[in-house]
């Protein structure tokens, strides 16, 4: 019997180990991925803190990307030898979200990518641009189409103006795809150094929130007093107030993550209401946003930018680097 490695969290908050397990046959629309890489982010960190209900136990991590080694019966759309990546919400194939479609999340409501082979429904499964490496491309489910769907929402154009916060996976993403679609780019971080990173990949306008805690001022002028078609806010209680105040006259703010806590965050709600301004969630997208992101990828010649890659067994090492925040953009494990 062939066997393969899985990374297995046996009790909620155990760290992974390996099991072999028996090499699985795909099914009716399914095919069988070899696994070559996956990317962390804030998600699976809290996953792997068992902080994230579900049953155990199950293999963590929602991104992957690899090969296509096996096809089940009636498989049309992917052959043996294509490139591909696992969509983060395989169920949400398009339209808008809905608890249904939004049930199935890889490594939360079963096995995700921490393992050598996953069988996966071709329907969640994204063909991987041809430019890209595997690591690359296990960047993208989550933080790539997270950031994707936030200039969806808006609307996003040549001419329009984005700000982003920080330079982590999803607000770099958020500068490339914006810089590809015409947009200007206003970006804020802590950091100089990685401000410097951010304007090498699009951003025209850099802002340190330390020199510049108000920094909604600065948008503003940047703006000419108009302000910004777009703020994508990734932290949350601290930050959601200069959001708002950041965003032009029906505007939009895209609430993506909680940097800063899960405290409630105080909301300007005079800005808000008088100047019409739209805050919308955002948890990642479907499997046709994805698609379409990728088109993107392929025709700007968009590379992710990944700091880091570790070993897939160094997960506990790769989360570490995340919690302190000494990444830039990606956090990337290789699978053998």
């Amino acid at each position: 019997m062939t066997t393969y490695t899985a990374m297995v969290m046996t009790a909620q908050g155990a760290a992974p180990e390996p099991e072999q397990r028996p090499l699985p046959d795909p099914g009716a629309g399914e095919v069988l991925v070899k696994v070559n890489a996956s990317s962390v982010n804030y998600h699976d960190m809290v996953n792997l803190a068992g902080l994230i209900w579900g049953e155990w136990p199950r293999v963590p991590m929602s991104d992957g990307a690899g090969e296509v080694v096996a096809i089940g019966p009636d498989v049309t759309d992917f052959s043996v030898g294509d490139r591909v990546m696992g969509a983060f919400h395989p169920g949400w194939h398009d339209g808008p979200p809905t608890p249904q479609a939004k049930a199935e999340l890889p490594g939360d409501s079963g096995d995700g990518w921490l393992q050598q082979y996953r069988v996966a429904a071709t329907d969640g499964l994204v063909a991987t641009p041809v430019h890209l490496s595997d690591i690359e491309a296990a960047t993208l489910p989550c933080a790539g189409v997270t950031a994707w769907n936030a200039l969806l929402e808006a609307g996003i154009g040549p001419g329009d103006v984005v700000v982003t916060q920080g330079t982590g996976g999803v607000s770099l993403f958020a500068v490339q795809f914006a810089h590809a679609l015409g947009a200007e780019v206003i970006l804020t971080s802590s950091s100089d150094e990685k401000l410097k990173i951010g304007s090498a990949l699009g951003a025209a306008h850099l802002i340190n929130y330390l020199d510049t805690p108000d920094w909604e001022h600065e948008v503003k002028r940047i703006t000419g007093g108009r302000g910004a078609d777009l703020v994508v806010d990734l932290g949350g209680p601290e930050t959601l107030a200069h959001s708002v105040r950041a965003a032009r006259m029906g505007g939009t703010v895209a609430v993506i993550g909680v940097l800063t806590g899960f405290d409630a965050a105080p909301i300007p709600v005079a800005d808000l209401m008088l100047n019409n301004i739209r805050v919308i969630g955002i948890t990642v997208g479907s499997v046709l946003s994805f698609v379409e992101l990728c088109e993107l990828i392929t025709t700007a010649g968009i590379t992710p930018h990944i700091s880091h890659v570790f070993d897939w067994t160094e997960v506990g090492d790769a989360v570490r680097v995340l919690q302190a925040g000494s990444h830039i953009g990606k956090i990337a494990l290789k699978i053998s």
